[in-house]
């Protein structure tokens, strides 16, 4: 039995559903689970599906042409993620969205979510709020990363992703904030120490 609550908790944040919307819907989705190191999406792919992370953690990242992994996003539990670019052009893309540890998502499909924007208008709604939130988001981030310092970078990556702080690789941390794992290590430690002193810089 899929616990659908989740997902519809996320969306009420937003629109409300009448009984017969939230069926609808419902049964437009689909689920999976993606073993730890498992794909969603692979670059050159055309992507087909946005999805919901129920549970587990997925990331999604492109690899440089020096084999350097750059790590756009993580989606923990209750967040929707996505290859933007291939989903609205659909065609090829260039990122990798993968899963950190065993995962459970609810996908929903191009071709789906047409049909749920002409079903249910509401959700153009929707999707528009959860796009617009991305765009403002990766906007801020770029600037973020031509502007901070590596430990401005690394407390706002604590805000935004608290649920992962002690719980992914370090080195997956360091690649997210552009720096290596020792130097991520050294970071780490020395935000301990501020925070024995009372300085919570988090």
């Amino acid at each position: 039995m899929i616990d659908y609550s989740p997902i519809l908790k996320n969306i009420e944040k937003h629109i409300l559903l009448s009984e017969d919307e939230k069926e609808f819907f419902f049964s437009l989705l689909e689920h999976k689970t993606i073993p730890k190191k498992g794909f969603l999406t692979k670059e050159n792919q055309t992507s087909k599906y946005t999805a919901f992370v129920t549970n587990g953690c997925l990331r999604s990242y492109y690899i440089d042409q020096n084999g350097f992994e750059h790590i756009l996003q993580f989606a923990p539990q209750d967040w929707w993620i996505g290859d933007i670019h291939s989903l609205i052009t659909q065609k090829p893309g260039q990122l990798n969205i993968d899963a950190i540890t065993n995962t459970e998502v609810l996908l929903l499909s191009t071709n789906n979510q047409e049909l749920l924007y002409e079903k249910v208008p509401k959700f153009e709604r929707f999707f528009r709020i959860i796009l617009e939130k991305s765009l403002v988001s990766f906007r801020q981030r770029v600037i973020d990363n031509m502007s901070l310092s590596a430990g401005e970078r690394y407390a706002n990556f604590c805000k935004t992703y608290p649920s992962l702080i002690n719980t992914l690789p370090q080195k997956q941390i360091a690649y997210f904030i552009g720096v290596t794992p020792e130097f991520l290590s050294k970071l780490r430690r020395d935000f301990q120490k501020e925070d024995r002193h009372g300085k919570n810089l988090i």
